[in-house]
């Protein structure tokens, strides 16, 4: 069924219209590339690869046709490239809810999914689990052995609970930005809505006001007047809320959330600033 009328404002129209990727018999030597390409890129979380890191190997088999999708998707994942951007780095948890996403499409729904997984990675370790998504019935029926993998989160389908349609928004952060990239780092994202059974709001990855933002901005945290308080020649003026930035002077303390008031005419050197500074940009909306 069709992804939500309002894919525009929560940034899923790159998925609305777009075709499954298929890998089919009669496929040309192109074909399988753009296969390859969308494997890497789903099971990836859309994060950047070098040419030195591509599974020379598992791309031979699959173009020969010695492998289908669905074993070239295990290799990935099984991987020592898959484990150093997302297994050695991150808590338990958080791998769990990417493999969900990157593997089966969606967000975990309730926390005995997760619970599920944690025991099996912990009595039969790390393959078990990857094993566990792929020789699962949810993604044999909904991928097969041909098709790429895909967030079906995004859409209102037979056996597809409600409640992950809003925890596949804490996962996916916008189509331009990948699973290594976000303000939160290593946390998961989903623990505490599953462990009270609740569930989240959804955040867009960005808005058609011309504000973006990683989620929305704190109520909270008194934001600084920058540059004097000058509201520049344009008069809008716009709050960056920042994560992690290195605060002047010693020793280095970095705050965990800090506002700055920009006029629109320096917005983007403060931003360079910030970046500089060691900072994550969370949020950036007109005041």
């Amino acid at each position: 069924m069709a992804i939500t009328a309002a894919a525009s404002r929560l940034g899923t129209s790159a998925f609305s219209d777009a075709a499954k990727v298929e890998l089919r018999p009669t496929a040309t030597k192109e074909d399988v590339q753009n296969v390859i390409r969308a494997i890497y890129r789903q099971v990836l979380g859309n994060d950047y690869l070098m040419a030195s890191e591509r599974l020379i190997s598992a791309e031979s088999l699959l173009v020969d046709g010695n492998i289908t999708v669905r074993e070239f998707v295990r290799i990935l994942a099984k991987s020592e490239l898959y484990k150093s951007k997302f297994f050695y780095n991150n808590f338990q948890t958080r791998v769990i809810e990417l493999n969900y996403k990157h593997l089966l499409g969606r967000a975990p729904y309730d926390e005995s999914e997760v619970v599920f997984h944690l025991d099996l990675w912990n009595n039969k370790g790390y393959e078990a689990e990857i094993d566990s998504y792929i020789d699962s019935q949810e993604y044999i029926s909904n991928f097969g052995d041909n098709v790429v993998p895909y967030y079906r989160g995004f859409e209102t389908q037979p056996g597809q609970k409600q409640v992950g349609f809003n925890r596949i928004f804490k996962l996916y952060r916008g189509y331009a930005t990948s699973d290594r990239s976000q303000a939160e780092g290593s946390k998961s994202r989903l623990a505490s809505d599953l462990a009270k059974n609740a569930a989240n709001t959804i955040v867009q990855p960005s808005s058609s006001d011309g504000s973006w933002s990683y989620y929305s901005a704190s109520k909270d945290v008194a934001p600084r007047n920058c540059l004097g308080g000058s509201y520049g020649e344009s008069g809008r003026v716009y709050r960056i809320e920042v994560a992690g930035i290195r605060q002047p002077g010693y020793p280095g303390v970095r705050r965990s959330s800090t506002a700055f008031l920009v006029p629109y005419e320096n917005l983007s050197n403060k931003m360079q600033q910030i970046l500089r500074a060691g900072g994550k940009i969370i949020s950036v909306n007109p005041a």
